[in-house]
């Protein structure tokens, strides 16, 4: 999967989470993913590569460096609780997809109960 390919395709599976929304905040060549008003994703560019920066569980992504090449501490973002993947062929649409979830989840655990209620979010 080449950058465009993997940034399109992770653009298209964080959007089609509920209640997610698509800025440029930072630059027009970045694009943030936010569930109500927490980022989840950003796809933009790092180190002059493209790359997707997803926030995950630290242990995870100490986990996530250790095996893969493509991925590495967040850009620009905290390196314990944030990772940034670049494209390689290492990296599968499986991979990215599950990721992606687990991000969305993360940051949905932290809503207010009023927006948790709008996501159907219980408590488990």
């Amino acid at each position: 999967m080449n950058t465009e390919e993997m940034k399109s395709y992770a653009l298209s599976v964080a959007l089609s989470l509920p209640q997610t929304n698509l800025s440029q905040p930072f630059s027009a060549d970045s694009d943030v993913v936010k569930v109500f008003d927490k980022i989840f994703m950003i796809a933009g560019h790092a180190h002059g590569q493209g790359c997707i920066t997803l926030k995950v569980d630290p242990v995870q992504g100490e986990m996530l460096k250790d095996i893969y090449t493509c991925i590495q501490g967040g850009y620009y973002m905290n390196k314990r609780h944030w990772i940034s993947i670049y494209a390689g062929s290492e990296i599968s649409a499986d991979l990215i997809y599950d990721l992606i979830q687990d991000s969305y989840l993360l940051v949905a655990k932290t809503l207010n109960r009023v927006q948790k209620n709008q996501l159907n979010w219980t408590d488990n």
